[in-house]
């Protein structure tokens, strides 16, 4: 497929599009916090993708696409810093990009303890440096090993694993002054599993 498109078959392409779709608008979502800027990023990454696709040289085509969108997602925040504005559909996190911590058995208090942590995380993710927040992203929520994310966001695998690390610490440190999501109903808590994930 990846060769069709690279000879210009739009089909071959779309078929790729909707293969990775959902990781890239879901990276986008968790970096941006905003859908329609995350549509965004999504589109002009998949037209950058299929500009440059003669140039890829092989290799991990995903970690391929998300260094596209991971860069249209830094100029979003160039731009957004520079005229920054709140929405107030931002003052919520959507259900469903909340999937990852999804239950289906849960009773409705354990639904509201889950809202109000997906809100915290997300507020957390907000927080971060653009760099440790792509990285946690990608790590954390998209389960990508620290040579994809390398080759993802182009940058050494020891530098992958620094921002790695400071940026659990900061959401670790930023979860645990949230301590009503660790005492309420005594089931959600602020502790890390045995790899350093929240």
């Amino acid at each position: 497929m990846i060769a069709a498109a690279r000879q210009g078959d739009v089909s071959a392409f779309n078929e790729l599009v909707l293969m990775h779709q959902a990781v890239v608008y879901n990276v986008a979502y968790r970096v941006l916090h905003d859908q329609d800027a995350a549509a965004d990023a999504s589109q002009e990454a998949f037209l950058s993708a299929f500009h440059a696709l003669s140039g890829f040289r092989g290799g991990n085509f995903r970690a391929w696409l998300l260094r596209i969108v991971t860069n249209a997602c830094y100029d979003q925040l160039r731009v957004a810093r520079r005229r920054p504005t709140t929405s107030l559909d931002d003052l919520e996190v959507d259900p469903d990009h909340s999937t990852w911590l999804m239950d289906k058995a849960e009773s409705p208090e354990e639904y509201a303890l889950r809202q109000d942590l997906g809100r915290v995380i997300q507020a957390g993710l907000d927080e971060l440096p653009p760099d440790q927040r792509v990285t946690l992203v990608l790590s954390d929520i998209q389960g990508l090993g620290y040579e994809e994310i390398a080759q993802s966001t182009g940058v050494e695998l020891g530098t992958v694993k620094s921002r790695l690390s400071r940026g659990r610490a900061r959401m670790r440190e930023y979860i645990q002054s949230h301590e009503e999501l660790s005492t309420r109903g005594g089931r959600l808590t602020t502790r890390s599993r045995s790899d350093g994930t929240l």
